[in-house]
């Protein structure tokens, strides 16, 4: 029985490390939101960064928080401290920060 239950668990973790896209939300919508959050700056933190969204998109504020959740689970954005989420895909990639060299002699 022991095995049995844990087998299970292991299915329940394996599905829910499977992020899907929010119900109602197509390709289209989530290029869009990439599209609008890269022309903001690429974080959402405050009405400012939401409205323009919105309108270049035509979604939703839910809809807009519920893609940015999408998007934070399947690790192409981010949540930080402050509660901002921030796209990492696209144009919205960081930087790679080059290694230190040490001074040409």
């Amino acid at each position: 029985m022991l095995m049995k239950t844990l087998g299970c668990l292991t299915g329940l973790v394996l599905v829910a490390g499977c992020a899907l896209p929010p119900k109602g939300i197509d390709e289209n919508d989530m290029l869009a939101f990439d599209e609008a959050v890269a022309s903001i700056g690429c974080a959402l933190r405050t009405e400012p960064d939401y409205l323009p969204v919105e309108l270049q998109t035509g979604l939703t504020r839910e809809e807009v928080q519920k893609i940015a959740a999408y998007r934070v689970t399947s690790k192409q954005g981010v949540q930080l401290e402050d509660g901002t989420f921030r796209l990492v895909t696209g144009p919205c990639t960081p930087a790679a920060v080059a290694p230190a060299t040490a001074p040409a002699l």
